[in-house]
């Protein structure tokens, strides 16, 4: 875990350290990239995080192949949760850099099971947009995709009008 370029802060990584075995924590899945625990400030019980063994700061820095290793642990834990606490849903939480709450700058998931009437309340609010100003930010997104030979192009205008 000694990979550690592009990280925001430069204090030791929490999250490398509980990988290395060097800090506490109470380690519910393992297996050769990924490992997940619980979270030290559960948002309810059962918040388990999981978190590539390799650090990278966030979804921006991650190489796809622990991408994919982190998101096939995260259905498993989400699963082994989903039967062992029985909530009523569950929600997956990823924060980028500081605007969007991260904390550790480390790449993780968040598992928070969800019971009805458990008082966590969504992170947004349901806002209204105009159809154009939607069309604008699509071609936006479209164009910064377009060198990304990974990636399929979006529909056209004129697609996105019949859809």
């Amino acid at each position: 875990m000694d990979d550690r370029a592009g990280q925001l802060d430069p204090a030791p990584c929490v999250f490398c350290a509980i990988v290395a075995r060097q800090a506490p924590a109470a380690v519910v899945y393992e297996d050769e990239h990924t490992l997940a625990f619980l979270d030290i400030h559960p948002a309810n019980p059962g918040h388990t995080l999981v978190v590539p063994k390799r650090h990278s700061r966030d979804l921006l820095d991650v190489p796809a192949d622990d991408l994919q290793h982190v998101l096939r642990s995260v259905q498993r834990v989400a699963r082994a949760l989903d039967q062992a606490l029985r909530p009523d849903g569950i929600n997956l939480i990823q924060a980028n850099r500081p605007a969007a709450f991260q904390s550790v700058f480390h790449f993780h998931v968040h598992i928070i099971p969800r019971w009805e009437g458990d008082g966590l309340v969504p992170i947004w609010r349901h806002g209204r947009v105009e159809q154009e100003e939607l069309r604008q930010m699509a071609a936006r997104i479209r164009a910064a995709l377009e060198p990304n030979t990974n990636v399929a192009p979006g529909p056209t205008p004129a697609q996105e009008t019949t859809a």
